[in-house]
């Protein structure tokens, strides 16, 4: 989906059939300015869709940039300010804000957790545990927090988690059916598969054809002893039970990655307001 697309889905959920409280008491022709301002210390992000939502329902709206995605922000602080008209203004402000608050609030937690890590070689990872239909923007704001996108989907990448390992019959049959499929299929996909032992490890490696090995649910000691089995032959990531308590701890093992669906799933809003009044 575009976003040009997932605006005019947000309109047509929100506005349908017409802002009838805009249209029954404001004058088309009115003009208005409003101000996003800052109400809360945070990672300002979204400023580039709230700049399209205004720019989709009036081409020659003035938008005035003074703070830009990933900066870091305090109550009191102005983001933008836009002058266009009264109706569009209006129409815009609870899209602008429920994107900016949102995407704002996940790319201040993510930038929490990869404060946590910044002296190691550990990068923070998201998972798909995000909002139907705005899953491109709230990824988007964890790379503004400094985070990474582990996959965009089921489709762009390979993995194996403990139910595909299980229905298939075991590590092996996976590994084999999945390169077997990626090569019958013409598919360029890497493999990551989930481990739950060092005993699981020890299979995969035996196997190998993968490009990545999870090692789940593991405390950091258990963690270390597999990484040190690996050897580097692959990369690895950490998941679940890690938060902002342990999370150096992980880190301190050498993994490559962590995966924290945390970030998407328990992130909280930024405070964000529009002030508009008319000119």
């Amino acid at each position: 989906m575009t976003t040009q697309e997932f605006i005019a889905a947000a309109f047509l959920e929100d506005v349908g059939s017409g802002d009838y409280s805009t249209l029954a008491s404001i004058p088309p022709d009115a003009k208005g300015k409003a101000i996003l301002k800052i109400k809360e210390t945070g990672i300002l992000a979204g400023m580039q869709v709230a700049q399209e939502i205004f720019h989709y329902l009036e081409e020659d709206a003035k938008f005035s940039i003074y703070k830009k995605d990933g900066d870091a922000v305090n109550n009191g602080e102005t983001a933008f300010t836009v002058e266009a008209s009264v109706h569009t203004i209006l129409k815009a402000e609870r899209l602008v804000l429920n994107c900016m608050q949102r995407m704002s609030g996940i790319a201040t937690l993510t930038n929490k957790y990869a404060d946590k890590i910044k002296d190691y070689k550990t990068k923070i990872l998201d998972t798909r545990k995000t909002t139907p239909l705005f899953r491109e923007y709230e990824k988007q704001a964890v790379r503004i927090g400094g985070g990474y996108n582990l996959r965009m989907g089921l489709y762009d990448m390979i993995m194996l988690k403990d139910n595909h390992i299980d229905f298939c019959g075991g590590i092996e049959q996976a590994i084999q059916k999945t390169n077997k499929y990626l090569e019958a299929n013409g598919l360029n996909l890497k493999i990551e598969i989930e481990t739950r032992n060092l005993d699981d490890v020890r299979r995969v490696l035996a196997v190998g054809n993968v490009h990545r090995i999870m090692l789940d649910n593991c405390s950091p000691e258990l963690l270390e002893e597999a990484i040190e089995l690996i050897g580097g032959k692959y990369e690895t990531e950490a998941s679940g039970g890690i938060n902002l308590d342990n999370i150096i701890s992980y880190a301190r093992t050498g993994v490559d990655y962590v995966s924290v669906g945390a970030i998407t799933n328990r992130a909280v809003s930024l405070d964000l307001s529009l002030k508009a009044h008319q000119i």
